[in-house]
């Protein structure tokens, strides 16, 4: 298949630059914290068929999972949240707590999850949730494992509407994994043709020295989720040598220079140099250098026809950047609305290190004009 031209790389930059601007964000869903480890984010937003926006994420607070889970709260708590518009305020609808999930393993921490709308009437939503379960390593691999962490996997819960998604119908979608991706989280689950359903999650070995994208599949034959590939955006050289976690697939319109291509996706993802962070030569240039939990973020595009090939255009550097504290800009999400604007959501570092949900709204006339429409 052809390749995307220069014109049109250069527009999914500006469309993703200007979607997630730094400065124009406003708060959407603030932190139950004013200081560093607190944030609400991990989620996604979706536009259910009434015009209503959706938007759904974990609150977290303090705590250290490379340390234990008794070095705090952590993960407490998956909310959606419900708006009328981009402009209303958000009011919680819907929320899960750490003993709500606590079904067959004890949960230490919730962590992120996607929401996934109906295939059409008769469907159901799909809540992706993870987790971090009191359970242990595997025997060759218990002394890595630190006092009061346990192991992340994916459950999904369905439900005919948002109120009727029960904890009661769970089911594990994703589990442990071999040593090189023991820890399963953070799903991202789309539909790129109506016979099947793509779910990315991130993952990460037992050694935690770095972290990536996994895809598994359903299809319309086979009610589990099969393994498709463990390394779906391989990580970089530079900014993201240590974590590559996709975290949004956001399907181009077919309009301007776009409107004769086949159709292509951008896809946000989250990068960082390490897991810790790292001193800087106080000679040379200062940058914000992502590590855990502080990560940066970046943008990739692919033929939907070639899914999952991906192609970065971050490649050097980060592109999206908080002005803030460690320049955390992470767990991007972005739909088009159905009046052809653009929505974007992430998490994004403030002046106190926090990590509220934050937005940014794009009209139809600008997003037409970047595209070349």
């Amino acid at each position: 298949m052809s390749i995307l031209s220069q014109e049109c790389s250069d527009s999914l930059r500006e469309l993703g630059l200007r979607l997630l601007d730094q400065r124009s964000a406003r708060i959407l869903v603030p932190t139950l914290g004013n200081e560093s480890g607190y944030w609400f984010g991990g989620g996604n937003i979706v536009q259910n068929n009434d015009g209503t926006i959706l938007a759904c994420g974990r609150y977290r607070n303090h705590g250290d999972a490379r340390t234990g889970t008794g070095a705090g709260e952590r993960g407490l708590e998956f909310a959606i949240f419900k708006a009328g518009s981009s402009d209303d305020p958000f009011r919680k609808i819907f929320s899960l707590s750490k003993s709500d999930l606590s079904i067959e393993e004890e949960v230490v921490s919730i962590e992120g999850g996607s929401l996934l709308p109906p295939k059409d009437e008769k469907g159901n939503w799909k809540l992706f949730v993870s987790t971090e379960k009191k359970s242990s390593y595997p025997k060759p691999l218990i002394h890595f494992q630190k006092p009061g962490t346990g192991v992340w996997s994916i459950n999904l819960i369905e439900g005919a509407e948002i109120d009727s998604l029960s904890v009661s119908c769970m089911r594990t979608v994703i589990k442990p994994g071999i040593p090189s991706s023991l820890h399963v989280k953070d799903p991202v689950a789309f539909r790129i043709n109506d016979r099947s359903t793509e779910l990315l999650y991130c993952h990460h070995p037992f050694s935690w020295s770095s972290s990536n994208t996994g895809l598994a599949r359903q299809t319309e034959e086979r009610e589990d989720f099969e393994p498709v590939s463990d390394n779906v955006l391989p990580r970089g050289n530079s900014w993201d040598v240590a974590c590559s976690r996709v975290t949004e697939r956001l399907p181009v319109p077919a309009i301007g220079r776009f409107a004769d291509l086949p159709p292509l996706s951008m896809y946000f993802y989250d990068g960082a140099e390490c897991l810790r962070p790292l001193d800087q030569n106080s000679k040379a240039a200062k940058r914000p250098r992502g590590y855990s939990c502080e990560e940066l973020g970046g943008l990739a595009w692919g033929w939907d026809a070639e899914f999952p090939n991906l192609s970065k255009i971050s490649v050097d550097f980060p592109l999206f950047l908080s002005p803030h504290a460690t320049g955390c800009s992470r767990y991007a999400s972005a739909i088009f609305l159905g009046d052809g604007s653009l929505l974007g959501a992430w998490q994004q570092a403030q002046p106190d290190g926090s990590q509220p949900l934050v937005s940014n709204h794009l009209g139809k006339a600008e997003v037409d004009r970047i595209l070349g429409a």
